[in-house]
């Protein structure tokens, strides 16, 4: 006797809700056409949530913990949107009205303390009784993890330590894996019992799934453009997996529902209301600029400097994505102008390294480039710009209006996003400090209660 299982699945949806009606109708739809026996799970690998989304901002991620459970999902994991992009209380309140269960197999608190919102793994048990091993790991950004009073321990060791444990006891072992595709591969190789992979985090495709050794790996790209759906034949009698077999279904290509339009802007309508609360007066318009400087620039690199008392900035002026107008500047406002999940961040150089650093900024190429992924939820990267650093006419660098000195030690305040080494290969290995869970729109907010306080003063 052979049973088919069925597993639906996303990943990466960053919050682009404008799919997600189409993909809720359409696991709604292949859940009726199941019979009461059928077997079949409803899984998403992480970053579902995206705080650039004005509705995931406004909710802190809890209005995207409502949509898996309208939907049904049956298990989660989490990419580093969720993890890394949230203060340590909202990540840990974030699933309590959950109506799934979210599985990390690489997670716990700093001392080593499993919290009780996560399962290290789980045994699902179909109703003719296969028993199917879930496991999950999410990608390794330690650093911010421990800022944020998280430990992320190294995925392929705990996934060898938990698949040993359960190997013996489950019939299906499935990896929900928020490690990327290089890791997805070296783990059908490391760990050959995983008989499914569902992969994440690099945004990659598998149309057809493909197949390492012993392990079927599938992945739905980013978006909510496709949903997955991964069938595996298992044969009751020689307790053996028969097929399994890959599609993808793009939702470009599947009915929308009536109601989606109205649904997307309920949704926005939610977040700027929980939004709309005052968190400065602006003196003035702050006016933004791509490709020069701007008041709304001089603005941000005064804040970045006080927030972090570096010796000097560096940031583009691609971030802003609106002027901030005279006035009261709501949440909503300020969100708009940098929805960006990108923290502040202090470099410690020597001078010769800044000046490194300066020099490449310079690149021609990088104001009119598009820029996707890092955090970036811009277009154009735009000029780079500068606070207490300055270049006369000879080509000397100022630091606070003194000479910058080859051999003495300084400290650049810049965006999280080029420590990780895309556009300053350096810096990935320099002494740095993160500010967390803060995000740039929350150091501007923070300067502009001040400039207001000494105004009205």
């Amino acid at each position: 006797m052979r049973e088919t299982i069925h597993i639906y699945h996303t990943n990466d949806l960053h919050s682009h809700l404008e799919n997600w009606p189409t993909i809720h109708q359409f696991l709604s739809e292949r859940r009726k056409n199941h019979g009461p026996t059928d077997s079949y799970l409803t899984l998403d690998i992480g970053d579902h949530i995206d705080r650039s989304n004005i509705y995931t901002e406004g909710t802190l991620g809890k209005g995207n913990v409502q949509l898996l459970n309208d939907a049904q999902y049956d298990y989660v994991t989490i990419g580093n949107n969720e993890g890394i992009t949230l203060s340590h209380e909202e990540l840990d309140t974030l699933y309590a009205e959950a109506k799934f269960e979210v599985i990390v197999s690489n997670f716990t608190d700093l001392k080593g303390n499993i919290p009780s919102w996560v399962l290290p793994y789980k045994i699902h048990t179909t109703p003719s009784g296969i028993k199917i091993g879930l496991v999950a790991a999410t990608a390794d950004f330690g650093e911010y993890y421990e800022k944020l009073g998280w430990s992320i321990h190294n995925p392929m060791d705990r996934l060898k330590e938990i698949c040993k444990e359960i190997g013996t006891s489950v019939d299906i072992l499935i990896c929900m894996s928020h490690l990327g595709i290089s890791l997805d591969e070296t783990m059908s190789v490391e760990i050959p019992e995983i008989d499914l992979i569902l992969g994440s985090h690099t945004h990659h495709i598998f149309e057809e799934g493909k197949v390492i050794g012993n392990t079927l790996q599938a992945a739905t790209g980013k978006f909510g453009m496709y949903v997955g759906h991964v069938t595996i034949e298992y044969d009751l009698d020689s307790k053996k997996i028969v097929s399994r077999q890959a599609t993808l279904y793009s939702t470009e290509n599947l009915p929308v529902p009536k109601e989606a339009e109205l649904q997307f802007e309920k949704w926005k309508q939610i977040g700027n209301q929980k939004l709309s609360s005052i968190v400065f007066e602006s003196r003035s318009l702050l006016a933004k600029e791509w490709f020069s400087g701007s008041d709304l620039s001089s603005f941000f690199g005064k804040a970045l400097i006080a927030f972090t008392n570096a010796d000097c900035a560096m940031f583009p002026a691609g971030i802003f994505l609106t002027d901030l107008p005279k006035g009261p500047i709501t949440a909503s406002d300020l969100h708009g102008c940098l929805p960006h999940p990108i923290n502040p961040c202090v470099i410690t150089l020597t001078g010769s390294e800044l000046l490194e650093i300066i020099e490449t900024s310079k690149n021609e190429k990088w104001p009119s480039l598009e820029v996707k992924g890092l955090g970036f939820r811009g277009k154009y990267l735009g000029s780079m710009l500068y606070e207490q650093l300055i270049e006369n006419e000879f080509g000397d660098l100022f630091i606070k209006d003194e000479l910058l000195n080859l051999d003495n030690i300084y400290t650049l305040a810049t965006l999280d996003m080029f420590t990780f080494g895309y556009f300053f290969p350096t810096l990935k290995f320099a002494n740095k400090q993160y500010f967390m869970p803060e995000m740039i729109r929350d150091v501007v907010k923070w300067y502009g209660k001040i400039e207001e306080r000494i105004y009205l003063s």
